[in-house]
């Protein structure tokens, strides 16, 4: 079961509980937002409001070793985020925090405080864009995405040569050799 600090469990106890989201993508640079309508000093770092946090997923524990998937929406209206997506961030780390808000509407944002909600990495980056606003939208798998994964190896000297190009296992097999091979009974 997950420990609280104290200052949680006392937040919990109120009669209306608030929170807030904290999002980290780690892309050619590290970005970092907020879903309060301020930003906010945590952890070293600067979280932005203005990037708005439209959408996350509901926080989820699984049982199960799969490929669980968690999607954010960010408002993209400066462009930064489809250039990072031009850029490649497939792969590329991406956290997702909570907290709680105590019975005077402050952040509690003590080391204790503020859980991780998801970690894994970016895998489909879209940007969507109904001409009201232009979301950049992040779908992160766990690390155990790659059990799903298929990937293609071509078998030829070319193939190989791509994964490692001092690798000479296959720099004879085409080539026209005879080998005489003797079996059966004498």
């Amino acid at each position: 079961m997950r420990q609280f600090s104290s200052a949680v469990e006392t937040a919990l106890l109120e009669e209306y509980v608030d929170f807030f989201i904290l999002i980290k993508l780690e892309f050619s640079s590290n970005y970092y937002f907020t879903s309060l309508p301020y930003d906010l000093d945590y952890d070293g770092q600067t979280w932005s409001s203005d990037g708005g946090t439209f959408e996350y997923d509901s926080p989820q524990t699984s049982s199960i070793i799969d490929r669980e998937a968690y999607r954010v929406a960010i408002s993209d209206v400066s462009g930064t985020m489809q250039t990072e997506i031009a850029n490649n961030v497939v792969g590329s780390p991406m956290s997702v925090f909570g907290g709680f808000l105590d019975a005077s509407g402050a952040p509690l944002i003590g080391t204790d405080d503020v859980f991780l909600i998801y970690k894994g990495t970016v895998d489909s980056p879209t940007i969507t864009n109904d001409f009201e606003q232009r979301l950049a939208v992040f779908e992160g798998t766990s690390p155990m995405a790659d059990l799903d994964m298929v990937r293609t190896l071509i078998t030829s000297k070319d193939g190989m040569d791509q994964y490692s190009a001092t690798d000479t296992s296959f720099d004879e097999v085409f080539e026209d050799n005879e080998l005489e091979l003797k079996w059966g009974k004498k």
